[in-house]
């Protein structure tokens, strides 16, 4: 009748001695953040590897539409088995959500994913592509800024950031494989790109979709897109 649960003592130990919760938040946020950096780790070697079978995609198949076409087709399909197997869940379908989601998907992801990435992997090298790549951040985090309304980055991030820019810089000015095809692309890439991730995530932010959701609507109206 008078028995504690053992939940209960340790409950009031650690309002007695509240140092004894600091290993318990030390090992959450220990956790967390090698959480995030084997998502960060993961997201590198994922681009890396879709940058290279992209270009060697394009070198055997140099038909940017068309190609596009399968690898939306592809994506969307792989979502609906994933979902048909219970292995995933999306969003259904309905015509509101499409409407709003019709402009990111058909006119910045689609036109500047097929003339911009990639015409960029048909003209240039794989390394140039990712190093120009490298610099789309720093136009992220100003048009978030100022059009998301978001703080500005720390000192530490623009550091790192304009780190990354020069060093594209170099790389584009000592280049031994020049070509003005290539960084004619290259340039439209880092104009559209940062209006490309600025307006989706405008658009995710406002229009409450997951993760799954968000490619079914994507991948669905950019192939639909191709076929216009």
């Amino acid at each position: 009748m008078f028995k504690r649960s053992t939940s209960s003592i340790m409950s009031n130990d650690d309002e007695k001695n509240p140092k004894a919760i600091e290993p318990h938040k030390a090992g959450s946020e220990t956790l967390h953040q090698s959480s995030f950096n084997g998502i960060a780790f993961g997201y590198c070697v994922s681009a890396s590897l879709l940058s290279i079978i992209n270009k060697w995609a394009v070198m055997k198949f140099p038909y940017p539409g068309p190609l596009t076409s399968l690898q939306y087709s592809t994506s969307f399909a792989g979502v609906l088995v994933g979902d048909h197997l219970k292995l995933l869940d999306h969003d259904s379908l309905h015509r509101l959500t499409m409407w709003r989601f019709l402009l990111a998907a058909v006119i910045f992801y689609f036109f500047i994913f097929i003339f911009t990435d990639s015409e960029l992997l048909l003209h240039a090298n794989v390394d140039i592509f990712n190093v120009l790549r490298s610099a789309v951040p720093i136009f992220v985090g100003v048009g978030e800024t100022l059009f998301l309304h978001q703080l500005w980055p720390s000192m530490k991030i623009w550091l790192s950031l304009a780190t990354i820019f020069v060093g594209s810089l170099v790389y584009v000015v000592t280049g031994h494989q020049f070509s003005v095809m290539a960084y004619s692309w290259g340039a439209a890439y880092l104009v559209s790109m940062p209006i490309d991730f600025v307006y989706i995530k405008h658009v995710v932010m406002n229009i409450g979709l997951k993760t799954w959701g968000l490619v079914v609507y994507n991948n669905l109206e950019a192939l639909s897109s191709c076929f216009l």
